[in-house]
């Protein structure tokens, strides 16, 4: 399935000069009337033909949504209480925790009314971002996935700043709270926040506690390649699935080459600069592929799919090993009829100095620029609001997303709650260590596109149809090509 990733705010062709009429504008509330009503169903008619082929597979799969999934039950605001209106993509129990949060928030400070409005999924919302800046509808505060933090920090003068502008309200936010992991991939090269950290998580390894017992396994997490591939044999012996992988480029190429502390990319993984490129025909790259061409060949590795397809084979007790991200943890809780464990990634034991650390996902909250000071005011307060360490902890806790800020972890760890369940602090664990040059992220344009692409390739490499070292260097080549683009275009 292709996403629908506009990478540009200038290039949106549904969004270009021409056809900027067919945008239904958001009907803002106003706090001159307590009688105004709006719809979210914004943007619809306009992105018709690049969300139709979207699927909302950017978070746990669920047939539920957020109270304001259907962007029509939003009140009109009071007189004097500033409306802030804030898209997002948290689905099914994420959804309903994340509503949770406003509504508390809400209630706290009645002077503003923040709407959180459910806008599909990561591509989805983010495109309808883009389109309503171009109509000048935008929303006050979006939603954007990881990936998506270049084209976010090229936009020009789309975006305010999120420590400048509460420098400005007179409201500081301190970087320094948060986890240095989450703060270093959402700040400027100065060291400045320009997203707030929201929902971050990172890859872990689930196994079904179940299967391991019915397949002779002892109860513990595989921790190497080696253990992978003998566990997995285990389990097809037994009739069981081996091993499937959500989001495959995530955690198979970015986060494997920060795990082993190897280079994804030149100029730092992208942080040093527009000019970088893809660093994919590595040996120890090879050496991955050629183990998981095996292992899909002996039919104890399984392809389950792009983005998180392969989430459901793990959730209905297919398969007995998934590596996916620790946001995934409600899913599993809600879903799955078994008990399991969790683990870090596995790594080669050989490798000197792995494992190293592994790289954030998951999404962050990002400003539009023009907006009413007041507006700032409220959206600043309420990014307080949402790094206390009491909602820190909260929204781990319920959802497996890490608590961005060091307090949420702290106050998570006195209360028990690892002690109670065993596991989840391995994500924690896992961005734990002091980042290098190779493992503090990647920050590259188009990188939907990239992932994409390599995705196409690695399904050859799984099914066959070309070889490891053909593959990784069309990768490095198209994606590089990519790379090319995307620096002229924001020259």
């Amino acid at each position: 399935m292709r996403l629908c990733q506009f990478e540009n705010f200038n290039d949106n062709p549904l969004v270009s000069q021409n056809n900027s009429a067919a945008i239904t504008p958001v009907q803002r509330p106003t706090r001159s009337s307590n009688v105004t009503s709006w719809t979210a169903k914004t943007l619809l008619a306009a992105l018709t033909l690049s969300v139709m082929a979207c699927s909302n597979n950017n978070t746990p799969a669920s047939s539920e949504s957020s109270a304001s999934t259907d962007g029509e039950a939003v009140t009109a605001t009071a007189a004097g209480v500033t409306p802030i209106i804030f898209w997002h993509s948290m689905s099914g129990e994420l959804g309903e925790t994340l509503d949770g949060i406003v509504a508390d928030f809400n209630a706290a400070n009645p002077e503003y009314q923040i709407t959180a409005v459910y806008k599909g999924g990561y591509d989805e919302s983010m495109n309808a971002g883009i389109a309503a800046y171009r109509a000048k509808q935008s929303p006050d505060i979006l939603q954007v996935y990881e990936v998506g933090t270049a084209t976010m920090m090229n936009a020009g003068g789309a975006i305010k700043p999120i420590q400048e502008l509460a420098e400005e309200v007179g409201d500081p936010i301190d970087a320094s709270k948060f986890v240095g992991a989450v703060a270093g991939y959402y700040s400027s090269t100065e060291g400045k926040l320009v997203s707030m950290p929201f929902n971050s998580s990172t890859p872990v390894l689930y196994y079904n506690k179940d299967m391991y017992a019915k397949a002779g396994l002892p109860d513990r997490a595989p921790s190497t390649y080696r253990e992978l591939k003998s566990d997995a044999k285990a389990l097809k012996d037994a009739g069981f699935c081996g091993y499937t992988t959500a989001w495959p480029t995530w955690v198979l190429v970015e986060n494997f080459a920060a795990w082993h502390n190897i280079p994804f990319a030149s100029k730092e993984n992208g942080f040093g600069g527009l000019d970088a490129r893809l660093q994919l025909t590595q040996p120890l790259y090879k050496r991955l592929f050629s183990d998981l061409a095996t292992m899909s060949n002996e039919g104890t590795f399984t392809y389950g799919g792009r983005a998180d397809a392969a989430n459901s084979l793990f959730m209905s007790g297919e398969c007995g090993i998934f590596t996916g991200s620790s946001g995934s943890r409600a899913q599993v809780l809600k879903d799955g009829k078994f008990k399991f464990g969790i683990g870090k990634l596995p790594y080669y034991e050989d490798v000197a100095g792995a494992p190293q650390n592994t790289i954030i996902g998951g999404a962050s909250l990002w400003v539009f620029d023009g907006k009413d000071p007041e507006v700032y005011k409220g959206i600043t307060k309420f990014f307080h609001h949402l790094s206390t360490a009491e909602n820190a902890a909260t929204w781990h806790q319920k959802t497996g997303y890490v608590p961005v800020v060091k307090s949420g972890y702290d106050l998570t760890k006195d209360q028990g709650y690892y002690d109670e369940n065993p596991g989840t602090d391995i994500a924690v664990q896992s961005l734990s260590a002091d980042t290098t040059a190779q493992s503090r992220g990647v920050r590259l344009g188009n990188l939907p596109e990239i992932r994409e692409m390599e995705e196409g390739y690695m399904e050859q490499i799984f099914n066959g149809s070309m070889s490891v070292d053909a593959a990784l260097a069309k990768m490095e080549t198209e994606g590089n090509k990519i790379l090319e683009q995307f620096e002229n275009d924001n020259k």
